[in-house]
């Protein structure tokens, strides 16, 4: 990464870099604009789990309701699929077709890192073929009752294996009722081309991306794109992009690019309290992520094994924890902070979390907040 201290650029500070992010982003203030608009601006929801794209988007948008995602999913305009950093995304399908095949290095990587031992000397292009045509004539399963279905075949080797193989190898995508709200079970995997009719799209997409990924997480480096993506080696997307792109440095003089046109506030700008969910993609889409959490608290949200806690933003960065607890007809939103609160900013979190609780819980009479004691003014 290019650290130069270039004094001709102009220096844009932490608080300038969490402004503009939280502008891309919708958290100054939410807008009226659809869920699909939404979902490709951000080029997908991290949706390891179920709920978190609900939050995202009623965190972003305006009078969001939980059914207006679910009927994309029903309805096929959005999809659950491992995309970047071989996570699962949710999609819209456009996006899934084109950026699946640019994906699969990370995909490679990923399986070579999980399961390495597992698969030495397994044909993957034959059991990834194997894969698709189980699932294409027996319908959507489990990967592991696909891998107990390819033990037929591989007998020696771990089923979860087998499955990992195909789902890293092969455009699987997770079928409802997975994805929809308060819908529990497993996840069921089929092809993309089964499910959508479709073929993926094999143009490149690499400097579309780069745009897109500016205007909703810019300005950036090049690190953080790669750390968004999990590829590496794009140091010659961004010096072809050069001319188009105008360039900063941030604090400790790293090169950072963005857009000419894009918003960047003013560090003066006020931002409101949010209630961020459980892997919400704000959290995971730089290499230097002091622009929206501070290094002493990110260990604190993100744990050793992936997870990704929920989280409140407080000032614009993340500044504790919340949980919902249903008791009976009560609904608790519990808060942890991390720091001391002013008053002001305890009322505010007050009022943003009367409102989470009313989306997030079905049924309940009455609404509770509870801050830890150890974090009490």
């Amino acid at each position: 990464m290019k650290s130069n201290n270039d004094s001709s650029l102009p220096v844009i500070n932490q608080r300038e870099l969490n402004r503009a992010l939280l502008a891309r982003q919708m958290l100054l203030q939410r807008e009226n604009i659809s869920s699909m608009e939404a979902i490709e601006r951000f080029i997908g929801l991290q949706a390891q789990a179920v709920n978190p794209p609900y939050y995202a988007l009623w965190n972003r948008l305006e009078n969001f309701q939980q059914e207006h995602l679910a009927e994309l999913i029903i309805h096929k305009q959005v999809v659950r699929i491992a995309l970047m950093r071989s996570t699962i995304h949710l999609v819209s399908t456009r996006d899934a077709l084109a950026l699946r095949p640019w994906i699969q290095p990370v995909l490679d990587r990923a399986l070579k890192g999980a399961y390495g031992k597992h698969i030495a000397g397994v044909d993957l292009q034959a059991a990834a073929a194997a894969g698709r045509e189980i699932l294409e004539t027996a319908g959507p399963m489990t990967l592991s009752d696909l891998g107990k279905r390819l033990n037929e075949q591989w007998p020696t080797v771990d089923h979860d294996a087998l499955g990992a193989a195909v789902r890293n190898s092969v455009p699987l995508v997770q079928v409802p009722p997975r994805g929809l709200w308060g819908v529990s079970g497993q996840a069921l995997h089929t092809t993309i081309e089964a499910w959508l009719g479709q073929s993926l799209s094999l143009g490149t997409v690499a400097e579309a991306l780069l745009v897109r990924y500016l205007q909703a997480y810019g300005p950036a480096a090049v690190k953080d794109f790669q750390a968004w993506s999990g590829l590496t080696k794009l140091r010659d997307l961004f010096e072809h992009m050069r001319p188009r792109l105008i360039l900063f440095q941030n604090e400790q003089g790293e090169e950072l690019f963005d857009l000419p046109d894009a918003p960047r506030p003013d560090s003066s700008t006020e931002a409101a309290p949010r209630f961020l969910g459980e892997f919400d993609h704000i959290l995971l889409s730089h290499a230097d992520r002091t622009r929206i959490i501070d290094d002493s608290d990110r260990r604190r949200i993100i744990t050793n094994n992936g997870l990704v806690k929920a989280s409140i933003l407080v000032d614009g960065f993340v500044a504790g924890l919340w949980t919902i607890q249903e008791r009976g007809n009560t609904a608790v939103l519990n808060i942890e902070p991390f720091h001391s609160l002013t008053s002001e900013q305890r009322q505010l979190l007050k009022d943003e979390g009367e409102r989470l609780l009313r989306f997030a819980t079905d049924g309940a009479l009455q609404f509770d907040i509870s801050f830890a004691d150890q974090a009490n003014d």
